[in-house]
């Protein structure tokens, strides 16, 4: 999570070099974002990680080597690793929910407004997801509606959430719906840091990177 004095620091990765100058145009326009990096496929994603140490990437999921989702996936299996929203042309896609399972915070379409963009950033930055768990429940409607099981996600899915304690999933759930951390705090009467403090603790136990992450886990549970 960065600081809110600091500067945002962001990593460019599109094999599209007219996509990375378009973002690194409006990216260094503003006071507390800074472009510090570009790669042009996944495959120089670790190198520029380590060469720049970004806040986020933004992260293309096309891209002709090492795509989007395989980046996305090693990276944030790195300890202390950057944010990552990925960038694609299709909101309701499959391989949008990929780099979301992978460990992305969200995902920025390329014709979204420079001001979106820009807000995405520092939310991601300040450690909140800039997809909310309503809008993962309509991408994984609109891509499993007609689709099978046949690697038993949702009995594996069940599985992990029955290893919950009762509070835990409630936590859970009130995050698949949609619900902010104070939404919550209202409905169990905790303290806003208490919620926090389980969102880490199911974090943690359930070995997920964010609050997207556990929204997609009860939805394979079929629990909402």
């Amino acid at each position: 999570m960065v600081a809110v004095a600091d500067v945002i620091r962001v990593l460019i990765v599109d094999d599209d070099p007219l996509v990375r100058a378009g973002l690194s145009m409006i990216l260094n326009g503003t006071s507390d974002i800074a472009v510090v990096g570009e790669a042009a496929d996944g495959t120089e994603v670790p190198a520029a990680v380590r060469a720049h140490a970004p806040d986020v990437v933004l992260m293309d999921i096309r891209m002709p080597r090492v795509d989007g989702i395989a980046a996305t996936a090693a990276l944030r299996k790195a300890p202390g690793a950057p944010e990552v929203l990925v960038l694609t042309t299709f909101d309701a896609d499959e391989h949008v929910l990929g780099a979301l399972r992978a460990g992305a915070s969200g995902f920025l379409l390329k014709d979204t407004p420079p001001a979106e963009i820009v807000a995405a950033i520092r939310r991601v930055a300040a450690g909140e997801a800039t997809l909310s768990p309503s809008v993962t429940r309509q991408l994984i409607a609109h891509v499993t509606a007609t689709a099978d099981d046949p690697f038993g996600r949702r009995a594996a899915a069940r599985r992990r959430f029955d290893s919950l304690t009762e509070r835990e999933r409630e936590i859970a759930l009130a995050l698949a719906r949609g619900c902010s951390n104070a939404e919550i705090a209202q409905q169990t009467f905790m303290s806003v840091a208490t919620v926090k403090t389980y969102v880490s603790r199911l974090l943690t136990k359930l070995d997920l990177n964010n609050r997207v992450q556990i929204a997609i886990l009860v939805h394979d549970a079929g629990l909402v």
